[in-house]
C-alpha cells in the first residue's frame, strides 16, 4: 500500500467529506476537505485483514474474553512509550470522546467546572457543557510561535467550582508535546486545587522526529487523581470503530469509572477490539514509523506554502497531523480569512474560535492526505491570498 494511493470517500456516509458542503458550503465535487481529523488513508494489512477473518466467519456476537486485547495494549505501551501497564487497569470506551463524557459523569457534579487549556480540542467543552458543567479556560501563552503556559496566572481564572482538568497531550490543535517539566507543572496544579486530571493522549503515537511524548502516567505522585485516555484510533485511521481505553492505576478512581460505565449498560464494540487488537503489533508499529515519514513530508510542504503568504504563520508542529494556522498578521477578518479558504480555495477547515479562547484568528487544516491533494491545496490557498504576496 503507498499512501499516495487515491481513495474515493465521497458517498461513503464520511463525515470528512460528505458533510464539509453542509457545514461549510465546499462541495465534494472540487473541494479538499482538511477538518474532521481522521486520514485519508486505509489501515495497515493486518488491521484489515482482521476485519476481514471478521467477515469470513460471518457470526458476529457479543465479544468475551478480552486477555489478549489488553496484552496488546500493555505491549504496545511498553515498546513504543516506554510505560508498563497493568492490564487490570484498562477499561474500554466507546472511543475518547465518551471516555470524556465518562468521566465528566464520574467525577464531577451538576454545576461544577472543569479546567481546559485553551485553545484546545472543541469535542471537550461541547461534553462538558452538555452534561450541565461549566468550562474554566485557562489560556496559554503565544511564545515565538509556540504554545507555553504559566500555571501561576491560570489562578485568577478559578472560580471555585473546578473539580477536574483535561489535557490535551500531545496538544490539539497546537501540535506541542509537554516536557517533563511541563507535565509536572500540570499535575502540581492539579494537586494543590485537588482536580482530577485527564490525560487525552490519543496522539501519542503521532509524534515528528526529535520530539518523544512522556506518558503522564510515567510521571511520579500523580496516580491517585490520574485518567489517561488511549486509542488505536487515531493512530491507525479506524475512528468508526470507536473503540477507547481509559488507563487507571488508582483502584478507587478505577471502580468509580466502572460503576458509571455499568450503569449507562455500556460493553465494547467487538469490531473495535479486534482491530485494536491487530493493530498493536510489530507489523502495525512498522507501519506507524512510515506513516509519521509521509505525514512529516506533508507537513513541510504545508508549512512552505503558508510561509510563502505574508502575515500567515503555521504553528511549528511537534506532532499530530493538524496544522493551526494564523491568519492575524494578513490585516483582515478571521470571518473574511475564513472566506477566502471557503469560497476561493474550496478548503474546508475547522474555525478557530470553537477551540476557545485563542483561537479566534486561527484556522486548523488537516494534510493527513495524499501528497498530491496537499500540494493541491496549499497552491489554492497561495492563490487565495495572492494579493497578499
Amino acid at each position: 500500500m503507498s499512501f499516495d494511493d487515491p481513495i474515493e470517500r465521497r458517498g461513503t456516509h464520511s463525515a470528512k467529506w460528505d458533510m464539509m458542503e453542509k457545514v461549510y458550503g465546499v462541495s465534494p465535487a472540487d473541494g479538499i476537505p482538511m477538518w474532521v481529523a481522521d486520514m485519508d488513508f486505509r489501515p495497515p494489512e493486518c488491521v484489515r485483514r482482521a476485519v476481514a477473518d471478521m467477515a469470513d466467519h460471518g457470526v458476529f456476537g457479543y465479544y468475551g474474553d478480552d486477555a489478549s486485547y489488553r496484552d496488546a495494549i500493555v505491549w504496545w505501551m511498553g515498546e513504543r512509550h516506554g510505560w508498563t501497564v497493568d492490564p487490570a487497569h484498562i477499561l474500554t470506551t466507546h472511543g475518547l470522546v465518551n471516555g470524556t463524557g465518562i468521566c465528566v459523569q464520574s467525577f464531577t457534579a451538576p454545576g461544577d467546572a472543569v479546567v481546559l487549556m485553551t485553545p484546545v480540542y472543541h469535542a471537550f467543552a461541547r461534553v462538558i457543557e452538555a452534561a450541565g458543567r461549566s468550562v474554566t479556560e485557562c489560556d496559554m501563552t503565544l511564545t515565538e510561535g509556540r504554545y507555553t503556559f504559566d500555571t501561576d496566572q491560570w489562578e485568577a481564572a478559578l472560580t471555585g467550582r473546578e473539580t477536574m482538568f483535561v489535557l490535551c497531550s500531545p496538544h490539539n490543535p497546537g501540535g506541542r508535546v509537554w516536557t517533563a517539566e511541563e507535565l509536572e507543572a500540570i499535575a502540581e496544579f492539579c494537586r494543590k486545587h485537588d482536580l482530577i486530571l485527564i490525560s487525552d493522549e490519543i496522539h501519542h503515537d503521532l509524534v515528528f522526529p526529535g520530539r518523544t511524548h512522556i506518558p503522564m502516567a510515567t510521571l511520579p505522585g500523580i496516580e491517585d487523581r490520574l485518567v489517561t485516555m488511549t486509542a488505536t484510533t487515531k493512530t491507525f485511521n479506524i475512528a468508526g470503530s470507536h473503540t477507547g481505553n481509559l488507563i487507571v492505576a488508582d483502584d478507587t478512581l478505577r471502580a468509580k469509572l466502572s460503576g458509571t460505565l455499568a450503569g449507562l449498560g455500556l460493553s465494547p464494540n467487538s469490531f473495535g477490539l479486534h482491530m485494536a487488537e491487530a493493530a498493536y503489533t510489530p507489523e502495525g508499529a512498522a507501519w506507524v514509523d512510515e506513516l509519521i515519514a509521509y505525514l512529516d513530508g506533508n507537513r513541510k510542504i504545508f508549512d512552505a506554502a503558508i510561509a510563502d503568504i505574508p502575515g500567515l504563520a503555521s504553528m511549528p508542529l511537534e506532532a499530530t497531523y493538524l496544522a493551526w494556522v494564523d491568519f492575524g498578521g494578513a490585516g483582515m477578518s478571521a470571518e473574511e480569512a475564513a472566506s477566502r479558504v471557503e469560497g476561493q480555495a474550496r478548503i474546508a477547515a475547522n474555525h478557530g474560535p470553537t477551540f476557545g479562547s485563542g483561537g479566534g484568528s486561527f484556522l486548523r487544516f488537516n494534510f493527513a492526505t495524499r501528497r498530491a491533494l496537499v500540494e493541491e491545496a496549499a497552491e489554492r490557498l497561495k492563490s487565495a491570498f495572492s494579493d497578499l504576496q
